[in-house]
């Protein structure tokens, strides 16, 4: 059983690096909006890449521009809090209890 539980203990810890590493993603993309940064960066256009699929999902579903404020960012960082403290959370203690 101790194989099952450092297998969840491993699933857990990537999920958490994961959703951490998409966490500042998705606030460096907020960030760069509040500026006007040169499109052709890399850097810029790689924080495009990689947050537009989930954001321009979330607008599509749900408007969340009010004002001309886009909330979507806001969104998205409040699910993958919700994902830490639930999914990681419990794989964790699923994991602790196995062992």
């Amino acid at each position: 059983m101790f194989v099952v539980a450092n297998f969840l203990m491993g699933v857990a810890q990537v999920l958490n690096v994961a959703l951490s590493l998409c966490l500042w993603l998705v606030v460096a993309r907020a960030i760069l909006s509040w500026v006007n940064p040169d499109p052709y960066n890399p850097i810029v256009r790689f924080l495009r890449r990689s947050t537009d699929p989930v954001l321009s999902w979330i607008r599509r579903k749900i408007p969340v521009v009010y004002g001309g404020i886009d909330f979507s960012p806001l969104l998205v960082i409040l699910v993958i809090y919700f994902l830490k403290s639930f999914a990681v959370a419990s794989l964790f203690d699923l994991a602790t209890r196995l062992h």
